[in-house]
């Protein structure tokens, strides 16, 4: 399976949303490059107030840009950036995909997915409502999240609109996302 990325976003400074860029440079077990949560150990903020030395596990925020087709049929306008990812993505099942699947994106970025974001209380800031788009239950009562993954950089390289997204499960048992 493979995907393609639709567009890149970074911001230096903490805001909910995130402008897009003609491309984002990955940097090895930092993040995005000059984006306010790049960094070895946690960088948002409701992480860092519970332990600052916890390991980042959230260097790359990626969604799925199939997302902003299901919350527009509710009535919500949302376009890359907008709820804060780094990378936004086409034809790939992100929220399907097991711990541990490495990303390579385009001539040499590879990121590690470490597990799903887990949306706050911003985004109803962001648009009233739509938090409840994009947290919910499933039929026996569990928690869904479809606000995208995180991930890891394990090796550096440059990511732009277009470039194509290549898939390379774990091995062994694979173990489900769970909100990082």
């Amino acid at each position: 399976m493979s995907g393609r990325v639709t567009a890149v976003s970074s911001n230096g400074e903490y805001s909910f949303t995130k402008p897009n860029r003609d491309s984002v440079r990955l940097l090895a077990g930092l993040g995005v490059e000059g984006d306010v949560h790049a960094g070895v150990t946690v960088k948002h903020r409701s992480r860092v107030a519970q332990d600052p030395t916890q390991p980042n596990l959230r260097q790359v925020h990626l969604i799925h840009e199939e997302l902003f087709a299901e919350v527009g049929e509710e009535g919500f306008k949302v376009a890359p950036g907008d709820l804060g990812e780094n990378i936004t993505t086409r034809g790939i099942d992100l929220l399907g995909l097991p711990v541990g699947t490495l990303l390579r994106i385009g001539d040499s970025a590879v990121l590690e997915v470490t597990g799903l974001r887990n949306p706050c209380l911003q985004i109803d800031t962001f648009q009233d409502g739509l938090l409840k788009q994009v947290v919910g239950r499933d039929e026996a009562g569990n928690i869904v999240r479809k606000a995208g993954i995180m991930s890891i950089v394990k090796e550096a390289g440059t990511v732009r609109p277009g470039d194509t997204i290549e898939m390379e499960l774990p091995s062994g048992p694979h173990r489900p996302l769970d909100r990082v």
